[in-house]
């Protein structure tokens, strides 16, 4: 008898707990949102006209050194002397380092000591030769020994004159890499100099934005650190091959201020204006959506959404302007992309 009782309650208990479990599922199947594809989607809409409007073009790029070179020394020894530091402004051609030369010197000195003997040696055997007392041959010797001997002469002087490293042009000493009484050697930076009287500016153009330069035109430049001061920038180079994303380098020869305000490596920007054409197509950035290397747009059409791929010829700030893919008159959509899909039903907000 107890055993038909466990078997009666144990089956109700199933009973009850299916009973709650079937009540849950409708309740959270009630709760669960279900989305209405065909429910029309509010948008914002634009539509594309024909008129002109003027862009500012603003490229950012850095001031680099008109003239740069770290300078090392093509003979060896020690450091003897460094007549600058870093931060001193320098002359083309005047001393800033030495190396010694002691031994270069004695060198010289046995040279000019050996070419003297066999100057008063060919005098002597071209008196004896002349009169037939030695063999010819003795005085070529001599006369090929003397000819070695100066040009062994030239180069201990050359030597000598590269013992001491000079300036090449005018600029300013940016690094020092070197102490008194280190060695120097050929390929070993000594001094960084740096000539800042003129500067390189660079900015980097997209294949559309090329029209905008022209070699040996002027431009307007700004100067990141100083934004009242405007620099005028003149085109020394248009780039003719583009880096890994297209763009082509674009040259800037700008003058410093006589005080040389501007420093290598500050930032700036090229400032200029543009204006579209009539026959141009523009919209705001806003209404693109997909990839940079595949935009797209929604068109609309008989009231619905319709995706639509573009060709971006430019981007200027918030607007880009399309070649291929939108005609005067569409209409497309600027906002209200959430949920959106192509072919989705939409209304237009007032």
């Amino acid at each position: 008898m107890k055993k038909i009782i466990y078997i009666i309650a144990a089956i109700a208990l199933v009973a009850i707990i299916a009973f709650q479990l079937m009540s849950n599922k409708e309740i959270t199947q009630k709760r669960v949102y279900k989305y209405d594809k065909s429910a029309p989607i509010d948008v914002n809409v634009e539509v594309i006209d024909n008129k002109s409007i003027e862009f500012e073009v603003i490229m950012a790029g850095n001031f680099l050194p008109y003239k740069e070179v770290k300078l090392n020394t093509e003979v060896q020894g020690k450091i003897a002397n460094i007549l600058v530091d870093e931060g001193d402004v320098v002359k083309k051609g005047q001393t800033l380092i030495q190396i010694d030369n002691t031994l270069l010197k004695l060198q010289l000195e046995a040279v000019e000591i050996q070419i003297s003997g066999l100057e008063v040696d060919m005098k002597r055997y071209k008196i004896l030769n002349d009169a037939d007392a030695i063999q010819g041959v003795k005085l070529e010797k001599v006369e090929l020994g003397l000819l070695t001997a100066k040009n062994q002469l030239k180069t201990i002087q050359e030597q000598i004159n590269k013992s001491t490293i000079r300036a090449p042009f005018d600029g300013i000493v940016t690094m020092k890499f070197v102490e008194v009484g280190a060695f120097a050697a050929p390929g070993v930076p000594l001094l960084q100099i740096t000539d800042i009287s003129k500067l390189k500016f660079t900015v980097n153009a997209s294949e559309s934005q090329l029209s905008l330069f022209k070699n040996d035109k002027s431009y307007k430049l700004i100067v990141d650190a100083y934004p009242d001061l405007e620099m005028s920038g003149k085109v020394s180079m248009i780039g003719s091959k583009g880096n890994m994303s297209n763009n082509y380098p674009i040259i800037f020869e700008v003058d410093n201020t006589n005080d040389r305000l501007i420093k290598a490596g500050m930032f700036g920007k090229f400032i200029s204006t543009r204006k579209t054409s009539a026959d141009e197509i523009y919209i705001a950035t806003k209404s693109l959506i997909g990839s940079s290397s595949n935009p797209q747009i929604y068109i609309v059409e008989n009231g619905k959404a319709k995706l639509k791929k573009i060709t971006v010829a430019e981007r200027i700030g918030e607007k880009v302007v399309v070649s291929d893919g939108l005609s005067i008159g569409d209409t497309i959509v600027t906002s209200g992309f959430i949920n959106l899909f192509d072919n989705a039903n939409i209304s237009v907000s007032k």
